[in-house]
């Protein structure tokens, strides 16, 4: 078979599979920007049934020459991949470099290096990816098991590698879609990729195959997989709501303070002021301000200073919240050097606050944000005056366990702070105790009215089903919510205004299957495809330019 006996090649895919030079790299970085039109807010996931059948002809059309014809093969599919994953993450973190304009007079300068060397790096993934894939390539349609395993391969590693990075993968195309994100419940996030990997670069066949048998039975066998995930979500979520947690009364404070106002310790007053006075807003004439209220939260590093070296503010906090109502936030922790260190360390940490102002549990965040809470490599850059973005002496200090949070009145919780959301089947405490729900408090004002605070719920939603645990997001600016542990969204706040939610809690339901397996199936959907691809291999021989 060569590709010219296709009827639609000639005009379609071969223009593309014989790009050359700049032409090449001009439509994979076009071909990878279409596809993060996949993602939140747009959720225009037919997008990537465009985006990947591209980045299959791009691996087909890759060039070879007479003395060394594997190495350029290779060389031509990685340079072709990392240019598609370059447009992929540009156009689906262009709005990373509003948080280097919120301190503008100082990180100003730096926005090329969140806005393109960043995507630039995340692109060596897909570059690796494309190469990977082209040495298992071979004849017709099982080509594309191998272009999703390698791609699938490479966004588990991009996850995990420099302390990983698993934002938007394409799996979220169908994450994004309630009844379609359901069989995350069974293969998780990197699973949902694989998945999505398969289904829209099928349509890649429908260009290039001499037969209709051949053209036509990848994009079916999509489609009956794409029905098949519709149709167990649809089942899932037809025995409704789990119910709620009799006697909780939940309220979330969403302040929409400026990021550069909350670290600046002038403020402080001001600050505690905003939030009581929000928090005992009257949302109805049934709901009487705080009174009725038994669990507030507030977000992420709420204040700018030591709550707890604070014992007048802290006592003013009690006295608003009376008897009943048990505070869980944001907040930063202190701790007194150690022996032989100089200088105090702090945490980015999640309080509970009880009667009197007691601190009744506490945690630290884990998995810090490089550069915007911690510097790498902290003693070199410290000469060259570089700091992270927020405003605290040496960075945040990382927490060396997630704990369960224990909360009068609630199920044992899992503390996740700011971005720890995103990391699939690493939201659990690793101190062994029962958990019955998510609270995720986070600060994403860094970023203004941009994509990324849809992006963050949508993937903080998408742990609600892996986990089979419900939801409460406080974010300083938004998007706060109370999400059930099907992915419902039971209440939520817009972006980028100031009010309170209040929500009843949703009961847990029993763990689903990745909820034990963890991501044990997606390494089985790897295995299968490249067993099926090693013994339906074929090699053919490679197009010449």
């Amino acid at each position: 078979m060569t590709y010219a006996q296709a009827p639609l090649a000639a005009s379609f895919a071969d223009p593309i599979m014989l790009a050359w030079g700049w032409r090449r790299r001009l439509v994979a970085l076009a071909a990878g920007a279409v596809g993060a039109l996949a993602m939140p807010p747009l959720d225009i996931w037919p997008a990537l049934a465009i985006s990947l059948p591209i980045g299959v002809w791009l691996i087909d059309g890759s060039a070879v020459d007479a003395k060394h014809p594997r190495l350029a093969t290779l060389r031509s599919a990685a340079g072709a991949g990392w240019w598609f994953g370059f447009g992929y993450h540009l156009a689906g973190l262009w709005w990373l470099g509003a948080a280097f304009l919120v301190n503008g007079d100082e990180f100003a300068w730096a926005l090329p290096l969140g806005v393109l060397v960043f995507p630039a790096g995340l692109a060596l993934f897909s570059g690796l990816a494309f190469a990977i894939a082209r040495l298992f390539w071979s004849d017709g349609p099982r080509r594309i098991l191998a272009f999703a395993f390698a791609l699938a391969g490479a966004e588990w590693l991009r996850g995990h590698v420099l302390t990983g990075f698993p934002w938007n993968m394409p799996g979220m195309a169908l994450g994004s879609n309630l009844v379609l994100a359901q069989s995350a419940s069974l293969v998780g996030a990197y699973g949902l990729t694989f998945l999505a990997l398969v289904i829209f670069a099928s349509p890649a066949t429908l260009a290039t195959e001499a037969t209709s048998r051949a053209r036509w039975s990848a994009p079916a066998l999509a489609l009956l997989l794409l029905a098949g995930l519709a149709a167990f979500g649809v089942w899932r979520l037809a025995g409704g709501p789990p119910g709620t947690v009799a006697g909780v009364r939940l309220r979330i404070m969403q302040p929409n303070l400026a990021p550069d106002q909350k670290f600046i310790p002038a403020n402080r007053e001001q600050i505690v002021s905003r939030y009581l006075a929000l928090s005992d807003k009257p949302t109805s004439p049934e709901r009487n301000g705080i009174a009725d209220i038994t669990h507030l939260f507030w977000p992420e590093s709420a204040f700018p200073f030591i709550l707890t070296r604070d014992p007048e503010m802290l006592g003013r906090i009690a006295q608003a919240l009376g008897d009943k109502t048990t505070l869980i936030t944001g907040a930063i922790r202190a701790q007194e050097p150690l022996p032989g260190e100089l200088n105090a360390r702090f945490f980015n940490s999640i309080y509970v606050i009880g009667k009197g102002g007691a601190v009744l549990s506490w945690d630290d965040k884990v998995h810090l944000v490089p550069f915007g809470e911690y510097l790498p490599f902290q003693e070199w850059l410290d000469r060259v005056r570089l700091r992270q973005f927020v405003r605290v002496p040496g960075g945040f200090t990382a927490g060396v366990a997630r704990r369960t949070l224990e909360i009068p009145g609630l199920p044992g919780a899992a503390p996740l702070i700011c971005y720890e959301a995103i990391f699939p089947g690493e939201v659990l405490p690793q101190d062994g105790r029962p958990v019955g729900l998510l609270v995720n408090v986070t600060n994403d004002a860094w970023f203004g009215l941009t994509s990324g605070p849809y992006q963050h719920l949508a993937q903080a939603r998408l742990r609600t089903i892996e986990e089979g645990l419900p939801l409460v997001r406080a974010a300083n600016s938004g998007i706060s919510a109370v999400v059930d542990p099907f992915g419902r969204v039971v209440g939520s706040l817009p972006l980028g205004v100031e009010a309170v939610l209040d929500a009843e809690l949703p009961r847990a339901i029993s763990p689903p299957p990745y909820a034990k397996l963890r991501d044990a199936p997606f390494f089985a959907l790897l295995l299968a495809s490249v067993v099926a691809t090693l013994r339906l291999h074929r090699r053919r021989p490679l197009a010449r330019r």
